[in-house]
């Protein structure tokens, strides 16, 4: 068990990283998806996908939960008008480190946060989002849209 958290544990940190608002919160996080990778071991089927993924999708489910737990649903309102949108340069995105980006996107409020992370990085769909997080697939794209948004107002006050 050791051998295997080590082996993943900085994989899983950055998943969760992207879903909380910061290293504190996504700690705890991922103590909670790990007790379950353990807890749930037995259950892991290698003819059916890899560990990791299989790991993986856990740990999305323990942020989820987290948030959750903690009013996120709360953040699906309309939190702010984002009327201007300026155009950058793709070099400035090109330029920005592993680190640099995931601080931009736990910045984003956390429906923001959560649509973007489920879509752009984790491959779900828009119905799939609107199942799992109990709203609307037009909430999602709309939440979607406007992270993308706010990212983009994010990095280019960076640069």
């Amino acid at each position: 068990m050791e051998k295997l958290y080590h082996q993943y544990e900085r994989y899983w940190f950055r998943t969760c990283l992207r879903y909380s608002r910061n290293r504190s919160e996504a700690q705890d996080i991922m103590q909670e998806g790990v007790i379950m990778v353990f807890r749930d071991l037995q259950q892991f089927d290698p003819s059916r996908g890899a560990f990791k993924s299989w790991s993986n999708r856990i740990m999305i489910n323990a942020a989820l939960r987290f948030l959750k737990k903690h009013q996120w649903q709360l953040s699906f309102e309309d939190l702010m008008a984002i009327n201007k949108v300026h155009s950058f340069d793709q070099r400035t995105v090109e330029n920005l480190s592993a680190k640099e980006i995931i601080k931009v996107i736990q910045q984003l409020p956390s429906g923001y946060r959560l649509v973007f992370n489920m879509y752009e990085i984790e491959g779900y769909s828009h119905r799939e989002i609107a199942e799992v997080l109990n709203i609307s697939v037009g909430t999602s794209k709309s939440q979607l849209s406007k992270a993308k948004k706010m990212l983009r107002q994010k990095i280019e006050s960076l640069y």
